[in-house]
Formats: C-alpha cells, sequence, structure tokens
C-alpha cells in the first residue's frame, strides 16, 4: 500500500517557477520573516489522492491569515485575485460545462484582471481519478464535461507579468447529486 503526503514548497521569487512533481528539487533556500511561500500538497493512501495548495504570506515573522491585513500590496493583490478566480469559478461552472469552455473563460479572466499564467502545461486543474493515467485537464481540446468526472481541482497559478513572485490558491470541486 503506498501512503504519503508528497509536497512541493517554495518561496520568494521561487513562487513563479512551475514544474512537473517529478521535476521538483527541494531549495536549499531559508524562509524569511517577510516572505511569501506555496505550498502544494497531494496526499495518498493507496488509489486514493487528494490535492490542495496554497500560498501563505508571512510579514514580521507570522502568517497572515487575513487577505486584507497583508501590507505587502502586490502580494495582498495576488492573494485577492486567486479569491476572485474560485469565486467566479463558482458563478460560471454547471455539469455541462467543458474543461476547455472552462480554459478559455478563466484564463481570459485571469489576463482581464492584469495577471498571467504560469503553469508548465498551460492548465489550470485536473479531474481527481483513481489512475493518474486516467486524468484529464482544463485544457485547450479537453471537450469533457466536467458534470463527467467525480472531482475537479481547479488551481490557477497566477502571477503579474514580469513579476518575481506568483500565487496558487487550489480547491477540489464536484457537484451535489440530487
Amino acid at each position: 500500500m503506498v501512503l504519503g503526503c508528497w509536497s512541493i514548497c517554495i518561496c520568494g521569487d521561487e513562487t513563479t517557477v512551475s514544474v512537473s512533481g517529478k521535476q521538483y528539487v527541494t531549495s536549499d533556500r531559508v524562509i524569511d520573516n517577510n516572505d511569501i511561500l506555496t505550498i502544494d500538497l497531494s496526499p495518498q493512501i493507496g488509489n486514493i489522492w487528494g490535492d490542495y495548495a496554497r500560498t501563505i504570506i508571512l510579514e514580521n515573522g507570522k502568517v497572515v491569515d487575513d487577505i486584507e491585513l497583508i501590507q505587502n500590496q502586490e502580494w495582498k493583490s495576488g492573494l485577492q485575485i486567486e479569491e476572485k478566480l474560485h469565486a467566479e469559478l463558482l458563478t460560471f461552472v454547471t455539469k455541462e460545462t467543458t474543461f476547455e469552455e472552462l480554459y478559455y473563460y478563466m484564463n481570459e479572466f485571469i489576463l482581464k484582471n492584469g495577471f498571467v499564467n504560469l503553469d508548465f502545461m498551460g492548465n489550470l486543474g485536473h479531474s481527481i481519478v483513481k489512475v493518474k493515467s486516467d486524468r484529464v485537464y482544463i485544457e485547450k481540446g479537453n471537450k469533457s464535461k466536467l458534470g463527467e468526472v467525480k472531482y475537479f481541482t481547479f488551481e490557477p497559478h497566477i502571477a503579474f507579468p514580469d513579476s518575481k513572485y506568483g500565487y496558487k490558491k487550489e480547491n477540489t470541486y464536484y457537484f451535489e447529486t440530487s
């Protein structure tokens, strides 16, 4: 039985880096008292696994839990748009929405809000399945409907153009059945 919690932890100017977990190498960088870090977790037990990512802000050596209290305006704006993206997802998607429609809609939303998509594959999330090779992505060309999968993640990895800081928030979503 496989049991584990694979993770990627990046901070500071490394938060714009987007790599596959297979290619990720842990940095020797020390987290500062005023820093930004992103933790991306993939807990697994057997064939059951999950996905969760958050960008966390440290100011004066403490985690700032309330986005509105973040002093660094760039970091604050990045986390505010992540919240806005997830709220927009909830207003846009239905069971009939395709992964491709979501891809185009949200990438346009990201651009209109002054950010860029940093994902190394260009996607914004994927289905949660038991066999990784069955995974489908929120990407161009994927005509599958969101309602055809049990669960899917939404994980935009974004930044202001030319910024050294990136932001990521990943949640898992599903449609309730009647």
